[in-house]
């Protein structure tokens, strides 16, 4: 039991994967490097992937050290966190990226750097596409729940399996428009906001019993 403590589950995984959907991003991808050469467009994805893994790394190394230095509980994180998640899972139930903003003009603006040579492997495909608030609350939630360093290094290297999805995602770009169509990608994504939502609403529930014990009554 004691080793099994020791070691973090693939829930964290598996609320990232939720979250930064690569498979949501390859339309993005494909209109934004449609007039790219084959090196411009490996270096873009190797960019994306790798500034995602800094992100979610980053996050889950200083993240508790930022909120302390802000005072802020993690149990108010947490709300208010679940809520981003809640949020994004809104988005994804509508076919769009978890971390997309209706509202903003960042994807009209990734077309304009794109036309302009301009790299768009940072803005806008790792954030706000890719990692955004959502995903760095949910990174700090989680290193929160890590008792010991094998636990932080393992959410680090959920990282890194992050970074290697996307990276895959976009290299296999043409064959997954073309095998999953616009329809597919739409219902992989609305399948994973679903499974965004339930852990949305957990994490809500957790930080809401810490701020008022008398609910968990």
């Amino acid at each position: 039991m004691e080793r099994h403590n020791r070691r973090m589950d693939f829930k964290p995984l598996i609320t990232l994967l939720a979250i930064v959907n690569p498979l949501a991003i390859v339309p993005f991808f494909i209109h934004y490097t449609q007039g790219f050469s084959r090196e411009q467009r490996v270096k873009t994805i190797w960019i994306s992937a790798f500034s995602a893994f800094m992100v979610i790394g980053t996050s889950a190394l200083l993240g508790l050290k930022i909120l302390d230095f802000f005072s802020i509980s993690l149990a108010s994180f947490q709300v208010g966190g679940g809520m981003l998640l809640l949020i994004s899972s809104l988005n994804m139930l509508n076919a769009q990226p978890a971390e997309a903003k209706p509202a903003s003009h960042e994807l009209e603006d990734g077309a304009a750097k794109a036309a302009m040579g301009a790299s768009i492997a940072v803005v806008p495909l790792t954030i706000p596409l890719l990692t955004g608030p959502a995903t760095i609350s949910t990174v700090v939630i989680y290193a929160d729940r890590a008792k010991t360093y094998w636990q932080l290094a393992t959410l680090v290297g959920y990282g890194a399996v992050i970074a290697l999805a996307t990276a895959m995602a976009f290299a296999l770009a043409g064959p997954i428009a073309r095998v999953l169509g616009k329809t597919g990608i739409n219902v992989m994504t609305r399948l994973m906001g679903l499974i965004l939502a339930a852990l949305a609403v957990e994490v809500m529930a957790e930080g809401l019993h810490k701020l008022f014990p008398a609910l968990g009554r």
